[in-house]
């Protein structure tokens, strides 16, 4: 998963971008960079690490009417500068920058072709074959060009490019990943989520309709919808996990969501000998809630989250996520200790922060541990944005749901239905991808998905 957000029109486009990005840092900690825009000249900084960490005066050196950014949580490519965004490159056409969140499942076979027809390529990433590509198109309009390069991509993309002085907003015809348009002061401003849109003082207009492409220059505003129609396949695991509480995707709350969830797990799996209910914090927060609601048991902060340490399911190895599960949670003693406990998680993937948070709380002094996870098993990889590459590391994959009980040191464990799950959405339970939960994959997976790591630029 990864952040993006854009603004045309605008004169303060890199304060704007720069604000943005402090919103969206949840969707990627691995690195993050800004390309601006003014008149003819366009310039990018990126580095590796948090938005927080970039050296001030590259930034400062940074002006323009037009901007877009990145966070990359990586799912395809390795984690290095080179695979940083925005890509900025130079063409016979002016310069292209390039922000995606998304995975493309059929980058590899794009990238071979391209390579027998001259291309060289500067990075990992699977975002790159679609700035080659738009290199490569003799379309007139930018908006046309952009529809000549993702003709024959399958997986998932929501993208802002910079042809020049066009501004293009773009999502696949699936819509897996969300992308909202707002306006501020009559510019018009594209973020990942709404809760960017809110930082920066933006009125949220729209979402970008699923296979729309949607250009802004100084001839105006245009969309066009170029593509065959297909199903909608919005990622659930947004909803579930990935996007902040405060923000609106696909239609609906996120927090609404997430309470949903929570009460509907209440009804699935009671916990009749449990005195409190907590979270795991922050994802999990409205869940809790929900649950807590539902059930009549009170709801209490038992695990303290250090803010200063990132999301551990979004580090890109196994070893700092262990270490920032150490690192980043600790129990309330008095009020765990002798207690029956139910401790609500939005999803269990591998298993080891689970573990390592029972460990905290059996430690703290609890009498018994509940786990209940407002999610479906997780039982397969993913392949539109989220680092889930092999069975080999899903838990629920490879083990009974007793012996991940056992293996997790519970007293017992309760996931949310499928269906209930899907039900719980604020839109109803139609029209979401949950291929990581039932194995329903609406695209062929790549050839080679051992390479498919580090999305959002694999």
């Amino acid at each position: 998963m990864c952040g993006i957000f854009g603004v045309r029109g605008h004169s303060d486009a890199v304060a704007l971008t720069k604000l943005g990005l402090f919103s969206l840092q949840h969707r990627g900690q691995e690195s993050a960079g800004i390309v601006s825009v003014e008149g003819e000249t366009a310039r990018g900084v990126r580095s590796m690490g948090l938005l927080a960490d970039m050296p001030s005066a590259p930034l400062d050196a940074l002006h323009g009417h037009m901007a877009i950014g990145h966070t990359r949580y990586s799912t395809a490519g390795s984690s290095s500068i080179e695979n940083a965004q925005p890509v900025l490159v130079s063409s016979r056409g002016g310069h292209i920058a390039l922000a995606h969140n998304g995975n493309l499942t059929n980058a590899g076979e794009l990238r071979v072709d391209l390579e027998e027809l001259g291309s060289i390529f500067a990075s990992s990433m699977d975002s790159e074959v679609i700035v080659h590509r738009l290199a490569r198109s003799t379309a007139a309009k930018p908006e046309d060009r952009l529809a000549d390069a993702l003709r024959g991509v399958e997986g998932a993309y929501s993208l802002l490019i910079v042809l020049g002085d066009t501004l293009l907003a773009a999502r696949d015809p699936r819509g897996w990943r969300p992308l909202a348009m707002g306006r501020l002061n009559g510019a018009p401003i594209f973020a990942s989520e709404t809760c960017a849109l809110d930082i920066v003082g933006a009125t949220y207009e729209r979402d970008i309709a699923p296979g729309e492409i949607f250009a802004v220059d100084l001839s105006g505003e245009r969309s066009i919808t170029p593509f065959e129609k297909k199903e909608l396949k919005r990622c659930v695991f947004e909803h579930v996990y990935f996007a902040r509480p405060d923000s609106r995707i696909f239609g609906g709350s996120v927090d609404r969501a997430r309470r949903a969830l929570g009460r509907r797990l209440a009804q699935e799996c009671p916990a009749s000998t449990a005195d409190l209910v907590f979270s795991v914090p922050d994802s999990s927060n409205s869940a809790a809630m929900g649950f807590a609601h539902e059930s009549g048991l009170p709801f209490e902060l038992a695990l303290i989250r250090n803010h200063y340490v990132g999301r551990t399911f979004i580090q890109p190895t196994q070893a700092t996520r262990d270490a920032k599960v150490r690192l980043k949670y600790n129990a309330v003693r008095e009020i765990i200790e002798g207690k029956s406990v139910v401790m609500v998680d939005d999803s269990i993937v591998r298993g080891t922060t689970t573990r390592g948070l029972v460990t905290l709380v059996r430690a703290a002094g609890a009498r018994e541990v509940h786990m209940r996870v407002s999610s479906a098993p997780v039982t397969g990889p993913c392949y539109y944005g989220i680092d889930t590459p092999s069975r080999e590391e899903l838990i629920a994959a490879n083990n009974t749901l007793e012996e991940m009980r056992a293996s997790l040191g519970v007293d017992s464990l309760g996931y949310l239905s499928l269906n209930g799950m899907l039900e719980s959405m604020p839109t109803g339970p139609d029209g979401f991808c949950h291929a990581c939960f039932s194995g329903d994959y609406p695209t062929q997976p790549p050839t080679d998905p051992a390479k498919l790591r580090s999305g959002c630029g694999s």
